[in-house]
């Protein structure tokens, strides 16, 4: 294969092509180390070894720091390491090595996303959160069905109630009503911010 293109990234990455495509970034050392320049020719036994010692390799030490620094769902590592120009096989390839050591388990993202937000936040903001950071409807409804109580919907209404100091004994009906819509935007049940209202005690 011939080495059609390679184009600057930063001062010291580029992006290489090979006979027109994309193949992956390496850096200025290894392009010299590779005899790498456009027009050249790469034998597919170098090809195969810049992908194995440095492209893959790569990819997984970067999934392992980007875990280190937070945990992530598995499609927003995918996402980073996309953003970081590793071809998709790569990508893959490091996805699978470190999920094989259970770095990334989004059942458990789930569960930890749910329970340092559900005192504060509706189980339908809390789904649509997790939805959006690319996580299995079916994960999610596991998740809940292990970190939600029965009551679990009515204490995150309690607690709103209480952070935003709301008095419901002096409240007149346009503040209970206010109250209300704030709660069903926020994706609560009617029934559960009703019961929690009629029977609020603020010294609970």
């Amino acid at each position: 294969m011939t080495v059609t293109k390679l184009e600057t990234v930063t001062k010291t990455k580029y992006k290489v092509f090979l006979d027109g495509q994309f193949a992956f970034v390496l850096y200025k050392g290894e392009l010299a180390r590779y005899h790498i320049k456009e027009g050249a020719l790469l034998e597919e036994a170098v090809r195969q070894k810049i992908w194995d010692e440095v492209i893959v390799k790569r990819a997984r030490l970067r999934a392992m720091h980007l875990l280190e620094d937070m945990d992530r769902t598995e499609s927003g590592l995918r996402e980073k390491l996309r953003q970081g120009l590793y071809p998709e096989e790569a990508i893959e390839a490091a996805v699978q090595y470190v999920k094989s050591f259970h770095y990334i388990d989004d059942f458990r993202y789930a569960k930890q996303f749910i329970e340092s937000r559900k005192s504060l936040k509706s189980r339908k903001e809390i789904y649509a959160l997790l939805r959006g950071k690319g996580v299995a409807a079916d994960k999610i409804d596991l998740a809940f069905e292990e970190c939600y109580e029965s009551e679990g919907e009515k204490d995150a209404i309690r607690q709103i109630i209480r952070k935003k100091r709301i008095n419901l004994s002096q409240a007149d009906s346009a503040e209970i009503q206010r109250l209300y819509g704030y709660l069903s935007r926020k994706g609560f049940r009617y029934e559960d911010i009703r019961q929690v209202t009629q029977n609020y005690d603020e010294n609970a």
